[in-house]
């Protein structure tokens, strides 16, 4: 199968597109999240999170 063909999803803190990868092959219907990183700042929306707050 090509990958353009895998089942995508959206994250919804980077709000970018992610594939299906074979290690997510059991829990894929209990994904939401692109990246550890990700789900570590799953309290952050898109907005927040393009905000500097080191200022």
């Amino acid at each position: 199968m090509k990958k353009s063909q895998l089942p995508q999803k959206i994250c919804p803190v980077c709000m970018r597109r992610f594939s299906w990868r074979k290690k997510w092959q059991r829990d894929w219907a209990k994904v939401k999240y692109c990246s550890k990183r990700c789900a570590g700042n799953k309290h952050f929306t898109n907005d927040e999170s393009s905000h500097d707050f080191a200022s």
